[in-house]
């Protein structure tokens, strides 16, 4: 590898102004941790000067030891009405005792005019003022030049000698700035524009280190981060999963693979990039969001085949439909089911655990058949492989049933203006015993879910560890051409999980109580399922 990129992360200060995520200082400090596993050289911990948050994490991250990472201050320019040694915002900054400061000045001339209200000349004295009076305080001083690429493009007047957008960045390397990183604040431009940019900062300051930071509006942040380092950047900033405001930061997720696999450059320590799935969806946990299915390297679709042509050619060589081994990003390749799935698909996902079924057995074809019949009748199991495991090792001759279901019925109610009471009565049958239980809960879902967990926690207590993660329905009205609004067909898709896995299951019905009683079984039936020592059929791979 030629040269090394680093790679400076923001996830928790401008990923944390995105719409939902509102990170604690704990969480702050979980997500450093992760970023240190993960190996980045610099993530921005917050702006120390502007709210509680921030100010304890700077207090809490000076006692953490991280092997790869170091912790950045963000902060602005000191105001215009006093200096710098005077400003409350420098202040924060040199008191969170981080090592580095990383801070953001106007550079687009209508941003001074418009929003500070101050001359051109006056700007530029603040920025060299700033970074002059950090560099005494920190080991490290990077200029955030805010609004570059829209002051570089489209300044207010144009006047004899350099672009002001330059002279900004010039009065903030000539009081030493360590790195110059040239901001899409808005997030507008186009990768020819940032290569034409970045060519005029070169030629201007040819001594300088230049960073970028790119927002997504226009859907090109990560095509924007890579060719500003094609065109001279040593420093990329961005979020994990592109978390920032309004649409988004350049994603981390995407450029640092695309860094390392596509092009060549180091950015991490090796062996680091294979954490990469497993810190993003850590992240998004901590956020309180669901991942991305889709998302690129990382989605948990990323390496998913679902038609059979493409499951028969991955097969052969998953270089026909993938463009990198999915373990690079620690990654899975996975085979979907579903009315478009051939015998590839059936003999990909049954290669799992047996090692003797042949495209030719009549369970291959049987199982196929009945796939295809219950995703024409609406349900989904390419969204819902717990489902689609029971029914392929029922399929397989496996028959083992934990319990079986012998009446549920559930009882809403509502009395004027009080919360609504739903309670849920089930009978199973459990290892030869009738045994009848009755539970409320927070809705009929919940009721039915603490109703039939009660009914078998004396016979599994392993389900006590057992929990919803979410819960989806989702209307057919276009797969029952006999039904429409209110009677139409509903799918359920729960997610479960317990402290190794997660797992969906799925269930289909008029009536939305019995569908999520469906989902509800699978759900169950699969954490015994894989719990159970004795769970696989004779023909078995020993796994």
């Amino acid at each position: 590898m030629s040269r090394r990129i680093q790679i400076y992360d923001t996830t928790l200060r401008d990923g944390s102004q995105a719409e939902e995520i509102n990170f604690t200082s704990d969480d702050k400090i979980l997500v450093a941790r992760q970023l240190d596993q993960l190996g980045v050289t610099y993530a921005e911990g917050g702006f120390p000067g502007s709210n509680p948050t921030d100010r304890a994490f700077f207090r809490e991250v000076g006692k953490e030891r991280f092997t790869n990472l170091t912790i950045t201050a963000f902060g602005a320019t000191h105001s215009s009405k006093t200096t710098a040694e005077n400003d409350t915002g420098l202040k924060a900054l040199v008191e969170s005792r981080a090592p580095v400061a990383t801070i953001f000045g106007k550079c687009w001339d209508l941003h001074v005019r418009d929003a500070l209200r101050i001359d051109k000349e006056r700007n530029l004295g603040i920025i060299r003022n700033t970074v002059s009076f950090l560099k005494n305080h920190f080991r490290e001083v990077f200029f955030d030049a805010e609004h570059f690429f829209d002051g570089f493009m489209h300044p207010l007047a144009e006047e004899g000698g350099e672009p002001y957008a330059i002279s900004c960045l010039r009065a903030a390397f000539d009081a030493g700035a360590d790195v110059l990183v040239l901001c899409d604040t808005n997030g507008g431009s186009m990768p020819h524009q940032i290569v034409e940019a970045m060519g005029t900062v070169q030629r201007a300051l040819p001594e300088a280190r230049l960073g970028i930071h790119t927002h997504n509006d226009g859907d090109l942040a990560v095509a924007n981060s890579l060719e500003a380092v094609r065109a001279g950047a040593c420093q990329v900033q961005g979020t994990i999963n592109g978390y920032g405001e309004r649409c988004g930061n350049a994603n981390l997720c995407s450029i640092i693979p695309a860094l390392q696999t596509k092009m060549g450059l180091e950015c991490l320590p090796e062996g680091c990039q294979e954490n990469l799935t497993r810190i993003s969806h850590y992240v998004a946990e901590t956020a309180n969001l669901r991942p991305f299915l889709r998302q690129p390297y990382v989605g948990r679709s990323a390496f998913a085949h679902k038609g059979g042509v493409h499951v028969s050619a991955v097969m052969r060589n998953p270089a026909t439909y993938e463009h990198i081994d999915p373990a690079v990003v620690g990654n899975v390749q996975r085979v979907l089911l579903s009315e478009l799935a051939g015998r590839s698909n059936v003999l990909a996902m049954a290669s799992r655990y047996y090692e003797d079924l042949d495209k030719n057995d009549p369970h291959v074809e049987s199982l196929l058949a009945e796939i295809k019949e219950r995703e024409k009748m609406g349900y989904e199991y390419s969204a819902a492989e717990a489902s689609f495991m029971l029914l392929f090792f029922r399929t397989m001759g496996w028959s083992r049933r934990y319990f079986e279901h012998i009446n549920f019925r559930v009882l809403d109610a509502k009395r004027g203006g009080e919360d609504p009471i739903s309670e849920a009565t089930v009978i199973l049958k459990v290892r030869g015993q009738h045994i009848h239980t009755a539970a409320d809960g927070q809705g009929p879902v919940n009721a039915l879910d603490n109703a039939l967990r009660k009914a078998l926690l004396d016979s599994y207590p392993g389900l006590a560890e057992m929990r919803l993660v979410d819960f989806k329905v989702r209307v057919l009205s276009g797969y029952q051409r006999d039904t429409g609004g209110t009677a139409s067909y509903v799918r359920v898709l729960i997610e479960s999980g317990d402290k190794q896995e997660k797992w969906t299951t799925v269930g289909l019905s008029h009536n939305i109580i019995d569908a999520s009683w469906e989902a509800l079984v699978d759900a169950i039936t699969y954490k015994l399922f894989k719990d159970d020592p004795q769970k696989w059929p004779v023909k078995k791979k020993d796994l």
